[in-house]
This record gives structure tokens, sequence and C-alpha cells, in this order.
């Protein structure tokens, strides 16, 4: 299976939050070919969600799993921890009152 580098998932993910009119930052830039992806979704009420990419042992394949959820400010702690740990980690902030990220959609896997 042939993996896609960093940069180009970042940039089509971004290109499909545009596209739904969701919009979304780029809040730390991480290695272009090998960087980590962490989306933080920040639903505009103080309150926010962190999200990594995971392999299910299982299946084999990789899905979105909770990182760091609660105020704001607490998951805000815990991607700069996270930033502390891995210096090429890329940071996506999305901004939605509703909750959507398409994290769960075809293709963003």
């Amino acid at each position: 299976m042939t993996r896609l580098t960093a940069r180009f998932w970042v940039d089509a993910y971004l290109a499909r939050l545009r596209f739904q009119d969701i919009p979304a930052f780029v809040t730390s830039h991480g290695d272009d070919t090998a960087g980590a992806v962490l989306v933080k979704l920040n639903t505009l009420d103080g309150q926010a969600q962190s999200f990594h990419r995971s392999y299910d042992l299982m299946s084999g394949m990789r899905k979105w799993i909770e990182h760091a959820s609660g105020a704001e400010a607490d998951v805000d702690a815990a991607i700069r921890r996270q930033q502390e740990f891995d210096p090429d980690l890329w940071v996506i902030e999305v901004e939605d009152r509703q909750g959507h990220h398409l994290l769960d959609e075809p293709g963003l896997e």
C-alpha cells in the first residue's frame, strides 16, 4: 500500500473542508513527508476535541481516534505535550459549531 506524504494529505483535507465551507487552519506545520497529523476540532463554545490516526490491528486499516476532549485550554495543553514529544507533528484546527470534522468520510483515513 502506497502511503501519501503528510503534506499531500493535509492539502487534500483542507480542500475538502473548504468545499464544505468549514474553516480550518494549519496551526503547526510538521514534516512534509512523514509528519504525523493531529486534528483539533474547535466547536467555538469553549470546548474542543483532538484526533490522531491510528491503526486498527484487527482490520489493518487506519482510523481516527480521539486524542483529547474537554475544555479548549485542556485540549490545547494536550496538543502542546504531543508537540514536545513529536516536533514533526502537523496540527490542523477545524472550527465548526456543529462538530463537523469530516474525518469519518471515505478517503480521509
